[in-house]
């Protein structure tokens, strides 16, 4: 049960020896020997279990340690360390406080909480893989253009250009940081404005070949890797969204029942419907045992308490370990899958599908249809393509494209 003030009020020492009043999500309430009150907040950060202190009672009360706990469980939804991001603002008061490391965490912390989950997780990662060991310890002033292209080069020369730029422009914005907290002057990473080779642009990897879709799904039927992760794969092309969209699927908007999945798009903000093929909803149905106690509907395998979704990399890693490497196929690809066929071989209409894509479509006044335009046709359209999915699976004849001009 929850603390109470009366309870902790109550509160007295036992026996010479400390012990614990729980609350919830990892608060707690140290009892001392000497009758002392300390809110202590457990937590697990990369498979370690570390205690952050959360303030003294009567001081720090109930309601003070409660929202301390849930900005601390904020940072770690961010993939922020919340016991680091305190040593940093504590050092950001002292001598140290202008590295480049302080004045980064320090800029982590204020921004991660408004920020999507792997978003934060993937900003902090880069910067404590590929900056800190390099700069962590300069003072921001201390950093000029050359040093911090050096940092980048060692980026760039293991082949990712492209996180080369993102550290880049994660190391301009603390850098404003910095000189709005005054701290810095400049921004030397505007110095860098074509140090960086191009990032070539590229589609996503994408199998439309009919009978090449027909060995992936059998690839998927076949793999030998979690559950969770094969229900993805096998949810994937039924439901053709953005991959991370799959990934935080949340049970909460699924109704088995009426054979729709709800939720809003991220990329857009705006709110849509999947409409449920039979083989979807039997594959959703299978898994709710497993993880449907849970907020995911597929929960990251490497947090307990299933709080965090799946990772980012884990369909794409399960697709190369089935032996389809990334010219030949990725999670994002199924949805040009489904573009091209539905188009291409089943000959729906483009407005459904593009309705089903979740992308912008426009009435003849300009004016885009809400997210319940043409659900009956839609319903059946998905349907139809689960159908043509088995087909393939189970070896029918593959259709022809059809002939343009």
């Amino acid at each position: 049960m929850p603390l109470s003030d009366t309870a902790i009020k109550n509160a007295k020492p036992r026996n010479d020896k400390p012990y614990k009043l729980p609350d919830e999500k990892g608060l707690y309430l140290l009892i001392t020997a000497s009758g002392g009150k300390w809110w202590r907040f457990d937590y697990r950060f990369d498979g370690k279990r570390k205690t952050l202190s959360m303030g003294v009672y009567p001081e720090t009360t109930l309601k003070d340690a409660r929202a301390k706990r849930d900005e601390a469980r904020k940072l770690l939804a961010a993939g922020a360390d919340p016991g680091e991001t305190r040593k940093a603002m504590k050092a950001a008061q002292t001598t140290d406080a202008e590295t480049f490391e302080v004045v980064a965490r320090e800029w982590f912390a204020k921004n991660a909480a408004s920020w999507a989950e792997n978003h934060g997780n993937r900003t902090i990662r880069r910067l404590e893989r590929d900056i800190f060991p390099w700069l962590g310890n300069t003072p921001v002033r201390g950093i000029d253009a050359p040093k911090l292209l050096a940092a980048l080069r060692r980026i760039e020369e293991r082949g990712a250009v492209e996180t080369a730029h993102r550290a880049l422009q994660n190391c301009g914005q603390i850098f404003r940081y910095a000189i709005a907290t005054g701290r810095a002057e400049r921004d030397i990473s505007a110095d860098l404005k074509g140090a960086l080779p191009p990032v070539k642009g590229s589609h996503f990897a994408a199998v439309t070949d009919p009978k090449q879709v027909a060995e992936l799904l059998r690839a998927i039927d076949a793999y030998q890797g979690t559950f969770s992760v094969q229900c993805a794969l096998k949810l994937a092309p039924l439901f053709f969204v953005r991959p991370g969209e799959l990934r935080q699927a949340e049970w909460e908007d699924f109704d088995l029942e009426a054979a729709e999945w709800r939720y809003t798009v991220t990329k857009t903000d705006t709110a849509h419907i999947v409409p449920l093929a039979r083989q979807a909803v039997e594959i959703l149905q299978k898994l709710h045992p497993l993880t449907g106690h849970g907020h995911y509907v597929f929960p990251s395998a490497r947090t307990p308490n299933c709080s965090r979704p799946m990772s980012d990399v884990a369909l794409l890693a399960a697709l190369r370990r089935m032996g389809f490497d990334k010219n030949e196929a990725s999670v994002h690809g199924f949805r040009a899958l489904a573009r091209t066929i539905l188009d291409e071989v089943l000959c729906f209409r483009v407005d459904f599908i593009e309705h089903q894509l979740a992308h912008a479509v426009r009435d003849p006044n300009g004016r885009a249809y809400n997210r319940t335009a043409h659900l009956p046709e839609r319903h059946k359209m998905m349907q139809a393509w689960a159908d043509y999915l088995d087909g393939l699976k189970n070896g029918a004849d593959v259709l022809p494209f059809k002939r343009t001009g």
